[in-house]
């Protein structure tokens, strides 16, 4: 019998401190790994991900830890080795509509480091390309779209491509198919004028 995963918590960040905590490059792999990892990781693990020695990786755990968006996680056993996990496997990032600038200014750092991160996974991608299987050349997919909507409608949307987005979630996927690769899927839904 599978045990039931308990209930997920939503975390809304609108502090701009924290936000700005966020917007670094070690940090948002750090956090995308803890998000996704069952059980959490060490600093040493976490390094890897993030391309830092494990004493720099270690110093950016402890800031994530003092924003509250990461914690100590259940010991594997060993004292020595201190684990951590997300505190929430997503996060959503709002200054709010009555922000202030510093909340603002903080919300577009963050937004602009996580573009930074996805385009330069497109180019990595482009580059590694044609050294990639059939498969997966043919499965790769580039779309932009027109569309005209009103707000429910869009809302709607938003939904429908969340819904079919989840089962396949790393961290809810406990039995993937061999041959499943990690997968990069940014979704953007926004007017324009």
């Amino acid at each position: 019998m599978t045990e039931a995963r308990p209930e997920q918590r939503r975390v809304t960040i609108s502090d701009p401190q924290v936000m700005r905590a966020l917007a670094h490059p070690a940090r948002m792999a750090i956090m995308e790994h803890l998000s996704t990892v069952e059980g959490g990781a060490t600093a040493t693990e976490c390094a890897e991900i993030a391309g830092l020695s494990p004493s720099a990786t270690s110093y950016h755990l402890r800031e994530l830890a003092r924003f509250g968006l990461i914690e100590e996680a259940p010991s594997r056993g060993d004292a020595r080795e201190r684990v951590w996990q997300a505190f929430s496997p997503s996060y959503y990032v709002e200054s709010g509509p009555d922000a202030d600038s510093e909340a603002r200014a903080a919300e577009l750092a963050l937004v602009e480091a996580h573009l930074a991160r996805d385009s330069q996974r497109v180019r990595d991608w482009i580059r590694r390309a044609p050294e990639e299987s059939r498969d997966w050349y043919e499965a790769a997919w580039f779309s932009d779209s027109l569309l005209l909507l009103t707000a429910e409608e869009l809302a709607e949307l938003n939904n429908t491509i969340q819904g079919l987005l989840e089962p396949y979630r790393r961290r809810l996927r406990t039995n993937p198919p061999e041959g499943a690769r990690s997968v990069a899927v940014q979704y953007r839904a926004l007017p324009i004028d």
